[in-house]
């Protein structure tokens, strides 16, 4: 488990983007018109991100749970995600960014796994920031389908049950190569994190912006940001033990 970025710039910042269904009735507009404009944010807020000098970014896109939205509105966002991602690659590739999507695909079209794919693919040797979409993801899915891959290596010999630690675990989860989150932030004022990167986000620094994502912009990112850099993250350590001056209590 790496501490690296504990103070300053954080590594690994992820999203839950939530506000943007709020967004479009304040505005009396349907929810497509808020998923849109949310898209929107999305750009700022990835070019944000490169700027600061952040190393990965997770935004989560869609929720295992939110399937059990309305059938025209699951259709509809899922449609924008294939459009979105189709326009943007070249873009992400121009900016030497690596993207990557995390969640569970057997419930996805095979258009659209096939987009990801190949999106996953024209980017994987760029050396920049990795942009990680979460869809159709969920925090205990991720953790049940690493129960279920490290239960086949010990069946097949590989791994023995005394051998399971925190360590071999978290290899099989999520984006296991990849640096744990440090700054969690959701928007549109819930105070929850909904199933979202459970085991990775041991450690992150919460922020809960008011918000609403269509509204939330490179400036409410930087106010983020800025909030993080003063945290004091001791990861189960004292301040004196980190050399702290004006220790808190």
């Amino acid at each position: 488990m790496s501490h690296d970025g504990w103070r300053g710039v954080p590594r690994h910042v992820a999203i839950i983007m939530d506000g943007n269904g709020r967004w479009a009735r304040q505005q009396g507009k349907p929810r497509q018109a808020g998923h849109k404009a949310g898209a929107e944010s999305v750009r700022a807020v990835i070019e944000e991100s490169v700027t600061a000098g952040i190393e990965v970014l997770t935004l989560f896109a869609f929720s295992s749970e939110n399937w059990s939205r309305p059938e025209k509105e699951v259709s509809f966002l899922m449609d924008l995600f294939l459009r979105a991602l189709t326009r943007e690659v070249k873009l992400l590739q121009e900016q030497g960014i690596r993207f990557r999507v995390i969640g569970n695909r057997s419930n996805l079209s095979s258009k659209l796994v096939d987009t990801i794919v190949a999106a996953e693919k024209r980017t994987a040797g760029n050396s920049g920031m990795v942009l990680q979409l979460a869809v159709s993801y969920g925090g205990r899915w991720d953790i049940v389908q690493a129960a279920q891959k490290t239960a086949r290596l010990v069946a097949d010999g590989q791994l023995s049950a005394d051998d399971i630690d925190e360590n071999s675990f978290s290899q099989q989860l999520s984006f296991s190569d990849l640096p744990e989150v440090d700054l969690f932030i959701r928007t549109g004022g819930e105070l929850r994190i909904s199933n979202f990167i459970l085991w990775q986000a041991a450690y992150a620094e919460f922020y809960f912006s008011d918000t609403l994502w269509p509204d939330f912009s490179a400036d409410s990112l930087r106010l983020a940001l800025n909030d993080y850099a003063n945290r004091e993250r001791r990861f189960g350590r004292t301040s004196e033990q980190l050399g702290v001056k004006n220790a808190k209590a």
